[in-house]
């Protein structure tokens, strides 16, 4: 069964706020995390604002995967995590 809209903001919030609580993860996660953006990008009645949200989300995911060390990249962007889950809860 595919997740909806809430459920899909849901667990990406989920993973997003264990990156900024833990400073770990893994690529995996970060797998996830840009199936969900995908995902969330493909939905028309999204609001602009939390697509360009969604975009920066996607390149840390993606440079998360990449990471020689994952766990300094997640620690390097613990302000931009905070953020960008500020950011999910106004626009979503």
């Amino acid at each position: 069964m595919p997740l909806n809209y809430q459920n899909q903001v849901s667990l990406l919030k989920d993973i997003l706020a264990e990156h900024c609580d833990d400073c770990c993860g893994t690529s995996a996660e970060c797998e996830q995390v840009e199936r969900l953006v995908k995902s969330l990008m493909a939905n028309t009645q999204i609001d602009q604002n939390l697509k360009s949200v969604l975009q920066n989300i996607y390149s840390y995911s993606h440079n998360g995967i990449n990471a020689p060390v994952l766990n300094d990249h997640i620690a390097s962007q613990k302000d931009n995590l905070t953020q960008w889950l500020s950011d999910i809860d106004s626009f979503s």
